[in-house]
């Protein structure tokens, strides 16, 4: 049995609320989260050095992609698409830990874009239907090769960190955020969980507990103003 947070996007004190409410009813859950742990929110910083100390593992998000991408000046168009998409309260967040910056960069660009644990395959945005033929090629039996191939495919509409369409049914539940809901929303015809609940537009955020492909349970707080005022 496992927890997986949705989108957090700075917002650290709802964050670490959701936390402590998940480790309450589940005192020694393993945590992960899809991603997207900075812009739009005041606390990028915070939130990713919480995700450090508590050990919570994660995919990261196009969000984090492009802070990275701008920030060591990589090649691609994610770069400039930053300057775009709530990058500013991330400047902010900061400006007083300069000296965090390139080690909180490193631990995005190292982390994978997916976990395909045994209670279910974790992604940011979901295997797109038009990744059909790699997922039936490499999935589930060469991961590593998969990796690779949605690394270099990570700029693409479709990738494992942008996609908005139809996301394909890979045989077992995936858990993905990056497109908004109201509520965590379940899809049985692709087996897939929807968990970015909006926190940044004072919502909440939300955690899926899933065992075995099954959502057990639904933990949610409502957004903390102190993270978005």
């Amino acid at each position: 049995m496992i927890s997986i947070i949705g989108d957090i996007h700075g917002c650290f004190h709802t964050l670490k609320e959701l936390v402590e409410k998940i480790r309450d009813k589940y005192p020694s859950i393993k945590i992960y989260s899809v991603g997207d742990l900075v812009d739009r929110g005041n606390f990028s910083y915070e939130v990713i050095e919480f995700i450090k100390s508590q050990k919570i593992e994660f995919t990261p998000g196009n969000h984090d992609y492009m802070f990275c991408y701008f920030i060591r000046q990589l090649p691609g168009r994610m770069a400039n698409a930053w300057l775009q998409n709530g990058c500013e309260k991330t400047i902010v967040s900061y400006r007083k830990h300069n000296n965090s910056v390139s080690d909180h960069i490193d631990l995005i660009l190292k982390a994978p874009l997916f976990i395909n644990h045994n209670d279910c395959f974790i992604s940011h945005a979901g295997i797109s239907i038009n990744h059909r033929q790699i997922i039936s090629k490499y999935f589930p039996n060469n991961l590593s090769a998969l990796e690779n191939i949605l690394r270099n495919d990570i700029e693409n509409i479709d990738s494992i960190i942008w996609a908005r369409g139809e996301l394909l049914n890979i045989g077992k539940l995936q858990v993905a955020g990056h497109t908004r809901r109201q509520n965590v929303e379940y899809k049985e015809f692709n087996n897939v969980a929807y968990i970015d609940t909006s926190v940044y537009m004072m919502n909440k955020l939300s955690s899926v507990i899933v065992e075995d492909n099954n959502i057990l349970d639904i933990v949610s707080v409502a957004t903390k103003p102190e993270d978005l005022e």
